[in-house]
């Protein structure tokens, strides 16, 4: 009888800790996943809104690093941060995968060849990890001017077919944040970053996109969030 209750306290604790488990959601990106521009960006950045809609059964980080760029070419290539690093070691079940805004300044855009290549590399490395996790694609925001040498132009001609060819080829699914984001300029005070409104309108986006489900009114803060990303000095400028 000892044994039995010993081994149904056992069970319990085990199942116990399974039920504790949260599925875990890497926001990988450039400053507007990393928030630039947002005063309190642990509760404000689409990612810490993400995580606020999400609620208690997930844990949501932000990957965004300043000014990177999907192309290993590029200027500043996402693949060679530590952060990315960082991202893997997380062993995410959800990556939400948020790049190309970058790509379009014209010291990068010259090696847009190489732009599909790139793309399925990151991809590929998060696919390998153990935990398989689900890999979503998203159209990047829609960009308001050509500061920094960011082009509009150039996310709708030339990065967003791409994205559309690597999802279909890849079997993934996107997230249409250029939609989203579109005919709000106002939500964009340099023409490049989200304010709080405009994070708010991507994290619902996501949340919608992963959860099939339309949401609320976010309040309340949510508790900083870990990752080296919350570290990384945010360069001005560079989305």
């Amino acid at each position: 009888m000892k044994k039995v209750s010993l081994l149904f306290v056992a069970i319990c604790l085990v199942v116990g800790i399974q039920a504790q488990e949260k599925v875990k959601v890497a926001c990988v990106g450039n400053s507007i996943t990393f928030g630039a521009g947002i005063k309190n960006r642990a509760r404000d950045s689409y990612p810490a809104v993400l995580g606020q809609l999400l609620g208690e059964k997930y844990e949501v980080r932000n990957f965004g690093v300043s000014g990177r760029t999907l192309l290993n070419k590029g200027d500043r290539p996402y693949m060679k941060e530590e952060c990315f690093q960082e991202a893997l070691q997380f062993d995410p079940d959800i990556v939400i995968i948020k790049l190309g805004t970058n790509d379009t300044k014209p010291q990068n855009w010259v090696h847009q060849a190489d732009f599909k290549r790139d793309m399925i590399t990151l991809i590929d490395a998060f696919r390998d990890l153990s935990s398989n996790p689900e890999v979503w694609l998203c159209y990047p925001a829609t960009a308001y001017s050509a500061e920094w040498g960011i082009n509009d132009s150039i996310i709708v001609a030339g990065v967003i077919p791409i994205i559309a060819e690597v999802a279909s080829e890849k079997g993934l699914r996107i997230i249409d944040l250029h939609s989203a984001t579109a005919g709000m300029e106002e939500n964009f005070p340099d023409k490049i970053h989200p304010n709080e409104a405009g994070a708010k309108i991507m994290a619902r986006t996501v949340y919608k996109a992963l959860t099939g489900k339309e949401t609320a009114s976010v309040e309340g803060d949510l508790s900083v969030q870990k990752g080296c990303c919350k570290a990384k000095v945010l360069v001005a400028g560079l989305p």
